[in-house]
């Protein structure tokens, strides 16, 4: 703002080259033939300013509210795509079953613009509605799963402004039959944008697994992912090193394709701990095309383990973080 002509009263004083006021500091700037005017914060101490704007700040924000019947929400998410998150949610799912027989999980895809989890876990169809309204979760290997891919054709893209998003991620959020759920794996769109921000503002979530693989810019990425649940306020349980070596199946060679521990010194550097190692193998994307997720189609197999270790780690982290 620029101030041609300004009438000093008796009510201001000079002190320093600036006018003051009583009710207010102003300082004063000649440039060329204009004068700059800042308004600077009164006398009200500086944390009782910034407690008043986070009060602001937080009256626009939504209330979280617990899904119904879900014991604990586990997101899932990466800065990039194209890193195995979607495959790596789905074999987390199936492992925290796999490692205790008694717990229930279920899995919802928010990726609303790629969904991959009807294709990962094999299934096709609508859900059905409940008396109230709700849609039930199509099933497979024993876990519930919603996608929006049940709700569109398999080719249909979406082709979605962001309120619309907004809202089928509430409907996928709200307006679902869970029943009973000591687990809920959320396959979380890549990015740092709005559906993550609605999720995590939404509901409360216990925890959240970072995946990367081990290239230079997919931990950029990674990184940013990591500090966005930070800010949110959402505990990072570690980070997944995903696609970590290759080994060549007729002379067992092992080959660093992607980088060797680059995820590994970045959650050193970001203090999280580290879940565990997933190799880059034939057999991962092989039963993954087909639908019938490693965790359940070669349970003895490493790359199995690798899955069921990675779940047992999440465990361990999400005990810690609730007892500490």
């Amino acid at each position: 703002m620029f101030i041609r002509a300004l009438t000093v009263k008796k009510s201001m004083f000079v002190k320093g080259g600036s006018i003051f006021t009583h009710g207010c500091p102003l300082f004063i700037r000649q440039k060329s033939h204009h004068t700059h005017l800042w308004n600077y914060t009164s006398s009200v101490p500086e944390r009782e300013r910034l407690d008043k704007q986070k009060q602001h700040m937080a009256r626009g924000l939504p209330k979280q509210k617990p899904i119904a019947g879900v014991e604990q929400v586990i997101v899932v998410a990466s800065g990039k795509g194209g890193v195995g998150k979607s495959t790596t949610a789905v074999n987390l799912a199936l492992g925290l079953m796999a490692n205790d027989p008694h717990v229930t999980v279920g899995l919802l895809d928010a990726d609303v613009y790629g969904p991959s989890i009807p294709k990962l876990m094999n299934l096709k169809g609508n859900p059905e509605l409940t008396d109230k309204n709700l849609m039930r979760p199509l099933v497979n290997f024993g876990i519930p799963c919603m996608s929006m891919g049940f709700l569109v054709e398999d080719v249909a893209p979406i082709v979605w402004r962001g309120l619309m998003v907004m809202s089928a991620i509430e409907k996928l959020l709200r307006q679902v039959d869970w029943g009973l759920l000591d687990y809920l794996v959320v396959d979380m769109p890549p990015g740092t944008g709005d559906v993550q921000l609605s999720i995590t503002q939404n509901i409360p979530i216990a925890g959240a697994v970072i995946v990367s693989t081990p290239q230079d810019i997919a931990l950029l990425d990674a990184r940013r992912g990591a500090e966005m649940f930070r800010k949110v306020n959402v505990p990072v349980l570690g980070l997944v090193q995903n696609m970590s070596v290759f080994q060549c199946p007729n002379c067992h060679h092992q080959t660093h394709i992607f980088g060797a521990d680059g995820v590994r010194e970045l959650a050193r550097n970001l203090g999280v701990e580290m879940l565990g190692d997933i190799p880059l193998h034939l057999n991962i994307r092989e039963t993954s095309d087909q639908g019938q997720p490693v965790v359940v189609s070669s349970p003895d197999s490493p790359e199995a383990e690798a899955y069921k270790k990675v779940a047992s780690a999440v465990v361990q982290r999400l005990h810690k973080s609730s007892s500490g």
